[in-house]
């Protein structure tokens, strides 16, 4: 992608690994060795290689078909996501450490700031940044409080992180629809003079595919354990 300067590409592309690396690291504390986490290990590494691949060649693109070719990004993280919730709930979900979940999430500042400087260098409508109505950075700034507010005195404060995951949850959504409708696709609403274009590319296709299925698989084991009371048991 032109004009983008080499340390907004590499500083994504260690946001993207640092958050594998929480992710993986998750499993190592758990569910190191289960059949669920080596799917995942599988999974990752094939995703990696691939979406490289299709966005390199320009796969993504093209932006005039039905359905866009953008949803094929995200689409095999989150159909992995539901996997493992119905068939590994048990054995790999309620396992998961939520001290390292939680923070996970400060993941979202460098990605805030990798999209800030995007659309200084006009690859993305202002809408996505922190400056107009991206709050996500929020998520990333508290995780680290959160973390020592919630798990002090060898207990877990299940109402807290209860009420901060279900409010970063809605600022991810809130995040992924001003993201998405700017697309240069059919179904674009807004950002018309200056649309989405960067998560077209190499490496910010991995915004999509790789970062927020991870961002968003940490809330929902985190929410099913609170919920479920399944934490009380590590």
């Amino acid at each position: 992608m032109q004009n983008v300067p080499a340390y907004v590409s590499i500083t994504f592309i260690l946001t993207t690994f640092l958050a594998i690396g929480f992710l993986f690291h998750a499993f190592k504390q758990s569910v190191y060795d289960t059949t669920p986490a080596k799917i995942v290990y599988t999974a990752t590494a094939f995703w990696i290689i691939f979406t490289t691949i299709t966005a390199i060649s320009g796969f993504f693109l093209r932006t005039d078909t039905l359905p866009p070719r953008f949803i094929f990004a995200p689409l095999p993280p989150l159909l992995l996501i539901i996997f493992l919730f119905v068939f590994y709930r048990e054995t790999f979900i309620e396992k998961l450490p939520l001290k390292i979940l939680t923070m996970l999430h400060i993941v979202r500042i460098p990605v805030a700031v990798v999209l800030y400087w995007l659309w200084q260098n006009g690859q993305v409508p202002p809408v996505v940044t922190f400056e107009i109505r991206n709050f996500d950075i929020l998520a990333g700034i508290t995780a680290p409080f959160i973390y020592w507010l919630a798990f002090r005195n060898n207990s877990v404060n299940r109402p807290l992180l209860l009420g901060w995951n279900f409010i970063c949850l809605l600022l991810l959504i809130n995040i992924v629809v001003d993201a998405v409708f700017p697309l240069p696709t059919s179904l674009q609403q807004f950002g018309l003079n200056q649309p989405n274009v960067a998560v077209l590319y190499f490496p910010y296709l991995w915004l999509p595919a790789i970062v927020v299925p991870i961002v968003l698989f940490a809330h929902l084991v985190s929410l099913w354990q609170l919920l479920s009371k399944s934490h009380d048991r590590k």
